[in-house]
């Protein structure tokens, strides 16, 4: 791993709080990510599954978090169990975790080899009288792969019928939504290095730059600040490709007059930032570019005002679409007809800010968090309005990562983040 090591009493921490949740004589089982082929011999890199990653720390292949909390024996009330390293492994893999390293990333003092899972599984499980399985319920899952857990709920089904099943996500969704103090450090890390890729990028645009050596400038300055790279697929959308929402492409040439939307983001420890600028190609932003800017960045600030204790996420959305209203009413995008007779199911701001405001972020860049449940402190979300339209070439999203405070307003973790048109065009003519 790249990034320096994280203090261990986080994982002691979210492990306290899960067990907590779990029901008596029960047993919790997370298992880490299969690495995935491509063909022939070749693999995609290892990323880690966050849940076992939140509760250990172990950023690993082949592992496995087993908590018991009513184990007869102490020791079984947390176990790791992780792949036997030996030197032909360390010659042509690198170095893997000994079980002393484990017991110092993860405070689990119990490690074995994955070679004696299924026994002290068996044994385990005479003990206990259900299981949680680790099932993926986020909102916008989409799973086509089998993984490493489907494989082993199936198996575990099998092998005991008469054991009764729960759920873990639900248990996770709750404690991951809300960060500790040491993930929200790691996270304002990933922001800091985003900052440093855009104040380098700042410098670098011009016209006639491409958006791929965009794209490569972020990666650099990324790479070289102890980040795995993108948090996410970045979009570097020039022109009229910022009206395509997954503009991935990053293919095209950036030509004087036009904007630029880059939806980027470092990843620092696993954990994900996610900003949004958009920037003039040559320096300086037109009238009109520059009002639209304006009302998408009045639309953030007030946004992000109402990220406070007890919000509700679908009544914040809402609020959202009627400051966009008045925005889009302002620059002579729609009109009071428009608004008069919008279909409550898709209302008339839609037509040129379709998507969401924001979005919990934290170990995933659409991170868990129960929608339905007002929100609380140490919760955090993106800010992220826009507005789109193709038929004058160009489109406008800002973004930023946010921080529920217990009182007064969000922190925003990208606050040092250029974003007002002076500013940009100062530092882009500087």
């Amino acid at each position: 791993m790249k990034y320096h090591p994280i203090d261990n009493s986080l994982y002691i921490y979210n492990r306290k709080n899960f067990m907590a949740a779990m029901k008596p004589k029960s047993i919790a089982v997370f298992n880490s990510n299969d690495i995935y082929p491509v063909s022939a011999d070749s693999t995609m890199p290892f990323n880690q599954h966050r849940d076992i990653l939140f509760l250990s720390g172990v950023d690993q292949e082949e592992s496995i978090l087993l908590l018991f909390p009513d184990a007869v024996e102490e020791k079984h009330r947390e176990v790791l169990f992780l792949r036997e390293t030996n030197a032909h492994i360390a010659v042509w893999e690198g170095e893997k975790l000994t079980k002393e390293k484990a017991f110092e990333t993860s405070g689990v003092k119990t490690v074995y080899w994955l070679q004696d899972f299924d026994k002290i599984f068996f044994e385990l499980m005479t003990q206990a009288e259900m299981i949680y399985f680790n099932t993926n319920e986020h909102y916008r899952q989409a799973v086509e792969t089998q993984t490493r857990e489907d494989r082993f709920i199936a198996k575990t089904k099998a092998q005991f019928p008469a054991h009764s099943w729960a759920k873990a996500n639900p248990i996770l969704q709750r404690l991951r939504s809300v960060k500790h103090q040491i993930e929200l450090d790691l996270m304002q890390t990933a922001c800091s290095i985003t900052e440093k890729g855009f104040r380098r990028v700042l410098d670098f645009v011009k016209p006639g730059v491409w958006e791929y050596e965009i794209e490569a400038e972020y990666m650099h300055e990324f790479l070289r600040n102890r980040s795995k790279g993108f948090a996410y697929t970045p979009i570097i959308a020039s022109g009229n490709n910022a009206n395509v929402l997954h503009y991935i492409e990053n293919n095209q040439q950036c030509k004087d007059g036009d904007l630029i939307l880059m939806d980027v983001g470092a990843e620092y420890a696993n954990y994900s930032s996610d900003m949004t600028r958009t920037i003039p190609v040559n320096g300086c932003f037109t009238d009109r570019q520059k009002a639209v800017y304006n009302a998408v960045n009045r639309v953030k600030d007030e946004a992000t005002a109402m990220l406070v204790p007890g919000t509700l996420w679908k009544e914040y959305h809402v609020e959202v679409g009627k400051l966009m209203t008045s925005e889009l009413l302002g620059l002579g995008l729609i009109d009071k007809a428009d608004v008069q007779n919008e279909d409550p199911n898709w209302p008339a701001y839609k037509k040129y800010f379709m998507h969401g405001t924001s979005h919990h972020i934290g170990l995933d860049t659409h991170d868990y968090g129960i929608l339905w449940e007002p929100m609380t402190a140490n919760m955090v979300f993106t800010v992220e309005p826009g507005i789109y339209i193709p038929e004058e070439g160009f489109g406008v999203r800002l973004e930023d990562d946010v921080v529920v405070q217990e009182s007064g307003a969000p922190q925003n973790l990208m606050g040092n983040i250029p974003i007002e048109v002076e500013e940009i065009e100062e530092l882009m003519n500087s």
